[in-house]
């Protein structure tokens, strides 16, 4: 989800609520701690040299059982790390820290922002050897065409 996206859908909500991966959610009484622009610059395993940037939310739940981040103030918060930070319309990526702080994509269900694992990959894959998909072999034929390698002298022993 772009920056553009999630002031466009706070707009329409009465409450903010985030929902983990295992469908739990973060506590109703989270806090935005940080919005902020991350930039990695990196080299990949196959040489190319790559830049990323997200906007970066870090919600955080304290024992202040009372507090409640309204939409509206939520969208004051990004507008004000726009203007402030100068942050164009990226994708957002969230922090959140359960057994550890993990990294997660955005998206929201209609209801509420969802928390999506993010995935690695190589970038790489041609340059690493890693075929684009997996070989599709039919079972059915594994049979005739190994019919005859199980006679002595076949190798199959």
């Amino acid at each position: 989800m772009k920056l553009s996206e999630i002031k466009e859908v706070l707009k329409t909500l009465e409450a903010v609520n985030f929902q983990l991966p295992d469908g739990t959610f973060v506590p109703e009484y989270f806090h935005v701690t940080e919005v902020g622009l991350v930039t990695k610059n990196f080299i990949d395993c196959g040489g190319t040299v790559r830049k990323e940037t997200v906007v970066n939310f870090q919600l955080w739940d304290a024992n202040d059982y009372e507090h409640r981040l309204k939409p509206q103030k939520l969208i004051h918060i990004i507008e004000l790390s726009e203007k402030v930070l100068g942050i164009e319309d990226h994708e957002i990526e969230v922090e959140y820290q359960n057994t550890t702080i993990g990294k997660y994509d955005l998206d929201f269900n209609g209801l509420n922002f969802t928390l999506l694992n993010k995935q690695t990959a190589c970038l790489a894959q041609k340059q690493c050897g890693i075929p684009s998909d997996k070989p599709k072999v039919k079972l059915s034929q594994l049979n005739t065409d190994n019919a005859n390698s199980c006679t002595p002298g076949g190798g199959c022993c």
